[in-house]
């Protein structure tokens, strides 16, 4: 199953697509979908609402527009590990962002004022939602608990990133993290591992790899954070980006007003974003 959300008439509202059509449902947007209940093979714990959209041209919203909680991993790619000279980590690196940092599958991508910075860099990744609330976990549980996967665009500051130890201030800033298009259900596409994820700057390929190579799986990830903390139904947790970044690079690279960003991870489908200063 295929689940997102519709921006229509100032408001948000979730869907089901249905083929070229996105059947609209009784809630505001996909966090409120599995806050009401599972979400199975079988059905929703929501009533379609009797209208529908056609999918091509819809304006879509963050497909968890407001979560509770969007954790991060770091370095959990073995190819970005080498590419970074880093050690592979024994645990989990985690950072945080927050809601406003969130933007639409088609919409620009924020970049700081040139005065602030510069650095902006592209990370593809694959991303869970998690679909119920879980505490304490083991592997299995873990896995249950995640209602399905949506593609993650983790612009970094790579500048305020770096400038202490720690990595949220470069992490976070608003408008900078397109997430969508669609949330694919664990039944659709299963546990995360062995798809392709890319992402192309102006038509031009700077990261293609696949989730074989990350380091923590998903259900390792949800059963760790569940040790640490309640996850919550619509919680985003960004699993990590693969090799090819522009920080890595030599020369280095970084995103300009103007570029396009294409960002994919197969089975779940692409997010085409424009960069944009403001």
């Amino acid at each position: 199953m295929r689940l997102v959300t519709v921006r229509i008439d100032g408001a948000t509202r979730a869907g089901r697509l249905s083929g070229d059509e996105i059947v609209l449902l009784d809630a505001p947007d996909v966090r409120a979908v599995l806050e009401a209940g599972p979400v199975t093979a079988g059905g929703l714990p929501v009533a379609e609402s009797g209208g529908a959209l056609a999918a091509d041209g819809t304006d879509l919203a963050p497909v968890i527009p407001a979560p509770d909680k969007i954790i991060c991993v770091g370095l959990n790619y073995r190819d970005h590990a080498a590419e970074t000279n880093s050690p592979l980590p024994t645990a989990p690196i985690y950072f945080a962002k927050y809601r406003r940092a969130l933007t639409g599958p088609s919409d620009p991508i924020r970049l700081p004022p040139p005065e602030v910075s510069t650095n902006a860099d592209w990370e593809v990744e694959l991303a869970v939602v998690v679909g119920r609330e879980v505490r304490n976990a083991g592997p299995d549980e873990a896995l249950g608990a995640i209602a399905g996967f949506t593609v993650l665009n983790d612009v970094s500051i790579r500048d305020w990133q770096t400038r202490t130890t720690q990595f949220l201030a470069g992490k976070t800033f608003e408008g900078s993290t397109p997430v969508g298009p669609a949330l694919v259900t664990v039944d659709e596409i299963g546990d995360g591992r062995g798809l392709d994820v890319s992402c192309t700057v102006d038509g031009v390929t700077k990261q293609s790899s696949n989730t074989d190579q990350l380091v923590f799986g998903p259900a390792e990830i949800v059963a760790d954070l569940s040790t640490i903390m309640t996850l919550d139904p619509g919680d985003i947790i960004a699993t990590g980006t693969p090799s090819g970044v522009g920080m890595a690079r030599n020369p280095q690279e970084w995103l300009t007003p103007g570029a396009e960003v294409r960002t994919a991870i197969e089975g779940i489908g692409e997010m085409v974003n424009t960069c944009v200063v403001g």
